[in-house]
């Protein structure tokens, strides 16, 4: 990681919500999901959670680096219908070696939605797209 990420820095993410991120189309092969409302579900709002991390690490990636998400711990608070903007305020709460934490919130123009925190594993991709690879070689012999 490049030198220069601080505790207390923030950052904020915004994405306007479509019929794609709602809970029937989260596993449309499940008929429990796709008989639920209509509305952000909780597996995507994380998701956008995780995506307004990456967004605030990505100045701070060397070359071949990325990072993955290694906890997350929200609560889904309110329901959000297509059509609303979630805007996600991020901030740093610490910074161990190659693990960064995170405080995440998310709002709807309306209610706040969502509340917690992430965290993330700074990794070469190098070394862990060799590894995933393995396994996935492992499983099927």
């Amino acid at each position: 990681m490049k030198p220069g990420l601080t505790i207390g820095a923030k950052g904020v993410h915004r994405l306007t919500i479509g019929e794609a991120q709602t809970v029937p189309r989260l596993y449309p092969e499940s008929a429990e999901f796709r008989a639920m409302p209509g509305v952000l579900a909780t597996g995507y709002m994380v998701g956008l959670m995780e995506w307004a991390c990456i967004e605030q690490l990505l100045p701070y990636y060397e070359d071949g680096e990325g990072s993955l998400g290694t906890h997350v711990d929200v609560s889904h608070l309110a329901p959000t219908p297509p059509g609303l903007t979630v805007t996600v305020e991020t901030e740093v709460t610490g910074i161990d070696g190659k693990f960064v934490w995170f405080s995440v919130r998310a709002h709807d123009g309306v209610d706040l939605i969502g509340e917690g925190r992430h965290q993330r594993a700074l990794v070469r991709w190098e070394k862990f797209v060799p590894k995933a690879m393995a396994k996935a070689e492992r499983a099927v012999a």
